[in-house]
């Protein structure tokens, strides 16, 4: 792959052989960005799970502490006093069966979606479009929940959903380059300290094997995991 002067430019000045604190890596995206448009920082870590045996499955949520600067548009099925509670929350699409009707119908125009329990009878004949979308509302993720104005407030403040991939990795956005660098660095530190919760008691050996951070157009800043661990436990 043919890469720009700008890319390769950036890539001069980070050493790939070494592990970055995260201060310091943080401060490498920020300072030598060229895109002129505000990027999306991103972490990703590498786990020592198989995710093919369900045991090692690792998945999660985390309210990161500064959001992610993204406006997150929040679709809620419910009915009564909880879809004013939605509503009151800040929930984008409040319905039941006629926002079934339009997902039907094609729309998706939302980036999560959430139900009490009692609407996934109307949403069930819609999982072969919502799930392959990742937008199928879930009970492990707090997307199926009585406690609708909670999750609302959550999700549009920042909320996020991992999940391990076939190869073991976790990919998620932690902000934008426009935030400050401790915003970044505390966003990045409320993952991890999810990640590492969710470890699997079937998981053996070591759990995490790498990690990195990079924004949009920037290649990846290797983190130095161990710092990261042992700055959760402060």
């Amino acid at each position: 792959m043919k890469r720009s002067k700008n890319f390769q430019q950036y890539r001069s000045k980070v050493d790939r052989t070494r592990r970055y604190p995260l201060d310091e890596a943080v401060q490498i995206i920020k300072e030598n960005h060229y895109a002129k448009f505000d990027e999306t920082v991103e972490v990703a870590v590498r786990l020592g799970v198989n995710p093919k045996h369900a045991d090692q499955m690792v998945r999660g949520t985390v309210a990161l502490p500064n959001g992610t600067g993204k406006q997150v548009r929040v679709a809620v099925f419910a009915q009564g006093e909880k879809a004013t509670e939605a509503g009151e929350a800040g929930a984008d699409f409040v319905g039941a069966e006629d926002l079934a009707e339009k997902i039907k119908g094609g729309w998706t125009e939302f980036d999560v979606a959430v139900a009490t329990p009692d609407m996934m009878k109307i949403l069930g004949p819609l999982g072969k479009v919502l799930g392959p979308r990742g937008l199928m509302p879930n009970p492990k993720t707090g997307t199926v929940t009585m406690d609708i104005g909670k999750a609302v407030k959550e999700l549009k403040g920042g909320r996020i959903e991992f999940r391990v991939d076939k190869q073991a990795n976790i990919a998620v956005a932690v902000g934008k380059l426009s935030f400050e660098a401790n915003q970044i660095a505390e966003n990045v530190l409320a993952f991890i300290d999810a990640v590492q919760r969710a470890k699997p008691a079937a998981a053996k050996g070591a759990y995490f094997l790498s990690a990195s951070l990079c924004s949009t157009m920037s290649p990846g800043v290797k983190l130095d995991y161990q710092q990261l661990l042992a700055a959760l436990k402060k």
